[in-house]
């Protein structure tokens, strides 16, 4: 079995640019998310943060509605320490995989890591289904619109536009969100 990983530029030692999804849909999600927020922190420097998104389950529809959001920021950990860590607040905050695709009190995605390409049995990036979620593009587009995925052609909103599925992902207001101890650059 071949695994493959791919760097499509050289930063030399900088900091590499990420982005995380993050969802909840079990006890308090506003809550859960903003504390899944605050432990990123402690390993990525969040420059841009979406608005909180109210979105349809997708795959099991018998559950919650998700809040969802999506981050941008830099961190010094390598990709697969970036997934250990955001796995570690994930398992911290209670997250149990039981049921495929089904509810969890927080799930963090790495969606992007720089501009790798990799496929490992533990790690895929860009995420492999971020271009066909709704509750991914939708707050992604809101902080980056002409972000394109590394190996992928088209930019987010393009994406997002071409979407065929109709699952319901709408904007919400929350006057904490983020935290008022987050400091977003």
């Amino acid at each position: 079995m071949v695994y493959h990983m791919l760097r499509l530029k050289s930063y030399g030692a900088e900091m590499a640019e990420v982005f995380l999804g993050l969802g909840s849909n079990l006890r308090s999600p506003a809550e859960n998310m903003r504390e899944a927020l605050t432990r990123i922190c402690d390993s990525v420097a969040v420059e841009k943060l979406s608005s909180l998104y109210r979105t349809e389950p997708v795959g099991l529809s018998e559950q919650p509605f998700f809040l969802n959001a999506v981050l941008a920021g830099h961190t010094v950990l390598g990709p697969h320490e970036l997934l250990e860590n955001v796995s570690s607040v994930e398992q911290t905050m209670g997250r149990v995989r039981t049921i495929n695709m089904g509810p969890r009190t927080i799930d963090i995605d790495l969606l992007v890591y720089d501009d790798f390409i990799i496929n490992t049995p533990k790690l895929t990036l860009p995420h492999p289904r971020m271009v066909e979620r709704r509750f991914v593009l939708a707050p992604l587009v809101e902080i980056a619109p002409e972000f394109r995925p590394p190996g992928i052609p088209k930019t987010v909103s393009e994406l997002l536009n071409e979407l065929t599925c109709t699952e319901s992902v709408e904007m919400v207001a929350d006057a904490d969100w983020p935290a008022s101890d987050i400091e977003v650059r």
